[in-house]
């Protein structure tokens, strides 16, 4: 079990959406301090006014997670005041949402950037301490669309492949090494948080607060890989034994997948 109680958290993205709901979480779970990075500061001073009452525990910073150096100095600063993070959550993420031929090379990078490349060098300067201490929780939040290919989504589903990908294999290095750092990697289904605004699914969409509790369940048990909702499990399975053309039919038009972006509108990046 991997309890929040007396540990140091560390959300990023963590202002808004399933972020913050975990952050609340985290303190109602007892955590000591919780750590909130987001590159939002008006969502920041929101979030830091609302938890006033647990202002002794919480650490808000204003950081952009794309910038390598500036994440290593805020990596070095964060654990010369705590010492430690116990338990991080992978969260920040961005999407683009339009076809491929009109995306720039910024929505491109940005996306790659955010969404795959940040998490790995945030794991990779935290992990040593775990390591030493022989314990703490990497929770990498992915996405369904990790593992099933959508229109309009195309730099998205790249971006978290590569999250998939690499935690798997983190959590096997992990685990190779008797280390004590369990890994959980998260796949849900489009979230109502703003992120995906203008989304239209016949699978019904995960709501925030649902989700949230999900993940930090999820990470008390030490799960390994969670999808969500729970029809998501089926998938895989499908495109294993389905020929491309089949599996295309299912997705695209008996669950109309396929163009549930098509009047994706999002929110301001």
């Amino acid at each position: 079990m991997s309890d929040f109680k007396d540990r140091v958290v560390l959300i990023t993205g963590g202002a808004s959406g399933i972020g913050k709901i975990m952050g609340r979480l985290a303190l109602e779970k007892g955590a000591a301090h919780l750590v909130v990075w987001d590159r939002d500061a008006t969502a920041l001073h929101t979030t830091a006014a609302e938890w006033e009452g647990a202002i002794t525990r919480l650490h808000t910073r204003m950081i952009d997670i794309t910038h390598t150096p500036q994440l290593a100095e805020a990596c070095n600063e964060l654990l010369a005041e705590l010492g430690k993070v116990d338990i991080l959550i992978n969260n920040a993420g961005m999407v683009a949402g339009k076809l491929f031929q009109d995306h720039t090379p910024a929505d491109i990078d940005n996306t790659m950037q955010v969404n795959a490349l940040a998490c790995m060098h945030l794991t990779r300067l935290l992990l040593p301490g775990m390591l030493a201490r022989r314990q703490g929780h990497v929770c990498n939040i992915a996405s369904a669309a990790g593992f099933i290919a959508n229109p309009r989504l195309s730099v998205y589903c790249a971006s978290k492949w590569a999250v998939i990908g690499w935690s798997e294999s983190l959590r096997l290095e992990m685990e190779q090494q008797r280390s004590g750092v369990r890994v959980t990697t998260v796949a849900p289904y489009y979230i109502n948080t703003g992120m995906f605004a203008g989304v239209r699914s016949l699978i019904p969409i995960l709501e925030p607060e649902f989700t949230a509790r999900q993940i930090v369940r999820a990470v008390e048990r030490n799960r390994i890989f969670i999808k969500l909702p729970w029809v998501i499990n089926l998938l895989p399975l499908a495109k294993g034994i389905l020929p491309i053309r089949w599996f295309d039919w299912l997705v695209g038009k008996a669950l109309r997948t396929h163009s549930t972006m098509k009047h994706f509108t999002g929110r301001p990046q």
